[in-house]
């Protein structure tokens, strides 16, 4: 038999107060479920913890050196089942979350103010990285939750879409074309481009839909971040397609933001990860916010 936490608590109860009346008021229990308490303790200890002979409840010495012990244990488990409950009620714990740039400069900030007002003593741990990281993150167990594009392949993770991204060009101030309200890719392959390296998602649809316009656009360079685009882009070196979750971003620079058809080109934008029910309280708490 082995002692449970009731029974090293009424112990404990029964030893620092010496009645069996005081005790069983103190643990809301009856007196004679206390009394049969102590005895399953005491058979799984081995021998009395309490000297019956005297009229008070006096320890043996054996009940004096495990009542130290049994304080002690009492003691670390109320800590342990508080701090677990804290986590819990959302008062303690970390929130690891990997995010493309484009959502985490234009979007994230905002929803961790939110999640930082419901949710003040989390603290979060974030990695703003492109896609493809942002995959191998959650894959890897770094992040929990990765917010980022629908990857062609989940590769066994789970994907949660909140949102659709539709692909936007953007253009210099006072670029002939932005007297358009919108354009077509095939029009915009007539400007010099600037392209995301090769390999990334955001090339891959990009390339596909200029082969779909039958327009193949004059290239200029290449680089790994939307920002730099951007800012090439504000000095009149070309022109470029970047997702809408950097419209903000793009106007801030200065620059003209068209929708793009023939073909209009949109992505899923969402959270990876592992499976909801492996989830910590605060990830769960994010998914929730994010998710509305």
């Amino acid at each position: 038999m082995s002692a449970t936490i009731k029974q090293l608590r009424a112990f404990a109860t029964v030893a620092r107060t010496r009645s069996l009346a005081e005790a069983s008021a103190q643990l809301h229990i009856s007196q004679p479920a206390l009394s049969v308490a102590i005895r399953n303790l005491e058979e799984a200890a081995g021998g009395p913890l309490f000297n019956r002979d005297s009229r008070q409840l006096a320890l043996t010495p054996e009940g004096r050196e495990f009542l130290a012990r049994a304080e002690q244990l009492l003691h670390n488990w109320d800590q342990s089942l508080d701090a677990i409950q804290q986590r819990f009620r959302l008062q303690q714990g970390q929130l690891s979350l990997a995010a493309i740039p484009a959502f985490a400069l234009n979007r994230l900030p905002a929803l961790l103010a939110r999640f930082h007002a419901r949710c003040p003593e989390i603290n979060v741990a974030l990695e703003d990285i492109v896609m493809e990281r942002v995959f191998q993150a959650v894959q890897d167990g770094r992040a929990e939750l990765g917010i980022t594009f629908r990857p062609d392949d989940l590769g066994g993770l789970e994907f949660v879409p909140f949102e659709r991204d539709r692909f936007i060009a953007v253009l210099p101030a006072g670029h002939p074309l932005a007297q358009k309200q919108s354009l077509r890719w095939s029009e915009l392959a007539t400007a010099p481009f600037i392209a995301m390296n090769r390999g990334s998602a955001v090339r891959r649809w990009t390339d596909a839909a200029l082969t779909r316009s039958g327009r193949s656009p004059r290239l200029l360079c290449e680089a790994n971040q939307l920002s730099t685009i951007g800012q090439m882009v504000r000095e009149g070196l070309g022109v470029s397609v970047v997702p809408s979750l950097c419209a903000t971003q793009m106007r801030e620079y200065g620059l003209s933001c068209r929708p793009l058809s023939a073909p209009v080109i949109e992505q899923q934008v969402g959270v990876l990860l592992k499976s909801r029910g492996a989830l910590s309280a605060p990830a769960t708490a994010f998914l929730a916010l994010i998710a509305d």
